[in-house]
């Protein structure tokens, strides 16, 4: 009998782990693109961006949110001058190609808090570009700290090696490469590339 109810209550307590809403969470990457390279004309610099993927706990909403700040107009007139500054989103491409460099799963309310902030960084208080003391470091430092991460010094014009020295900073969240995944049995689909944005 006593076993009966054991089986019972396991069986019980396993249909109400299936039947529980998943746990939603959102994941937090900062990224370095390399750049110093020419792609289809473009010269890309070195850049340092964010995204955010997962879904809210809250409402279950899908969460699928990258930017990155810089110069509105790009050229060589940064080098002597100040000029107005946009939160802009990678391309798709653009932050496959990146490297990653801290990784951390926040609650709503931060992901929130760091969406709200980068609104400001494209309001009119929060936009002025300035290439060596407010760029896309300045940005990512910002929404780091938003985020509950201690950061290294600023200014810096090398994105690769701030989020380097600020992943040091944050051992808990510093990037760890995923284990690879199970080799198939089947031979795989087709990967589908998606089209660059605009």
């Amino acid at each position: 009998m006593i076993a009966m109810t054991r089986r019972a209550g396991l069986l019980g307590l396993v249909l109400a782990l299936i039947a529980a809403p998943a746990w939603a969470s959102v994941t937090l990457t900062f990224y370095a693109h390399p750049g110093a390279r020419i792609r289809g004309g473009d010269l890309l610099f070195p850049h340092a961006y964010v995204h955010a993927s997962g879904s809210l706990d809250d409402t279950g909403e899908a969460v699928d949110w990258a930017a990155g700040f810089t110069a509105k107009y790009p050229g060589p007139q940064l080098l002597l001058a100040n000029g107005p500054g946009v939160v802009a989103t990678p391309e798709a491409r653009y932050v496959g190609e990146g490297k990653p460099y801290l990784r951390l799963t926040i609650s709503d309310a931060v992901y929130r808090a760091v969406r709200a902030r980068s609104d400001w960084w494209n309001g009119p208080q929060g936009s002025l570009y300035d290439l060596r003391r407010r760029n896309c470091i300045s940005f990512i430092a910002d929404l780091a700290r938003v985020a509950g991460l201690q950061t290294a010094q600023e200014p810096s014009m090398k994105p690769g090696t701030f989020l380097e020295a600020t992943a040091a900073l944050n051992p808990a969240a510093a990037w760890r490469e995923t284990p690879a995944a199970p080799v198939p049995t089947s031979a795989p689909e087709p990967a589908i590339t998606p089209a660059p944005w605009a």
